[in-house]
């Protein structure tokens, strides 16, 4: 049984109109041909793991930073956060996560927080592995005041197959630490940047789980972590 539950979880409600129509497809298809009833089987299948959103356990200690999505880090740099969301040039600490698309596509917050700022911006579809993804591409950008009065930002971003970010917060609204907050559907990227003088404790290369694995402690004065996952 548990095994089986490693498989079935629960689905988000985004979900259910593709796995609606990837049925129907398949049924259709099933009736002109077996073989491209069965593809069609294993595209729904696809579509339905696609869609998973499984429950985590977030770390409960202050002023931990955890990763909003589910992947790999493929970027540790320093550069200026999205002009949209109001918060200066400083060039702040970025880390980059890239989901493909077989990982979890729900997006959490990364800490405890209100939002003072959330701004969606049009843009193209690159692939997003790219660096230049993070200003060209479409994204929704949010910036999260912390109880301590510092600020926090993380950004979904759209990529070469995803088509559409999706999220349900808004301006002044309250967010916990691990909480759902919104969905890129098909491949994507999400971006953190610290508040100045916080450093990450992931390398490039580390997979993340979103809601649990750690990026950074808001409370500790330990250095950057050196090395990469290969």
């Amino acid at each position: 049984m548990s095994a089986l539950k490693t498989v079935i979880v629960p689905i988000n409600k985004a979900g259910w109109p593709f796995i609606a129509l990837f049925a129907v497809v398949s049924a259709l298809l099933a009736t002109w041909s077996p073989a491209l009833g069965w593809i069609g089987l294993v595209l729904t299948a696809w579509c339905v793991y696609f869609f998973r959103d499984p429950d985590r356990v977030t770390p409960s200690k202050p002023g931990l930073v955890v990763s909003p999505a589910d992947g790999r880090v493929t970027l540790i740099t320093k550069v200026a956060p999205p002009p949209e969301l109001g918060m200066g040039e400083e060039k702040l600490t970025r880390i980059s996560v890239f989901l493909n698309v077989f990982d979890v596509h729900v997006n959490r917050c990364p800490t405890d927080g209100v939002i003072k700022a959330a701004e969606y911006k049009p843009g193209k579809f690159l692939n997003a592995d790219l660096d230049k993804a993070s200003e060209e591409n479409e994204r929704m950008s949010i910036r999260l005041g912390l109880p301590d009065g510092r600020d926090i930002a993380f950004v979904q971003i759209a990529g070469l197959v995803a088509r559409r970010i999706i999220w349900w917060v808004a301006p002044g609204q309250s967010l916990k630490a691990g909480e759902r907050y919104g969905l890129i559907r098909f491949g994507s990227r999400c971006d953190i940047y610290l508040p100045d003088g916080v450093h990450p404790l992931v390398v490039v290369g580390q997979k993340m789980i979103a809601g649990e694995t750690v990026l950074a402690d808001l409370n500790s004065t330990e250095e950057q972590r050196e090395g990469e996952v290969r």
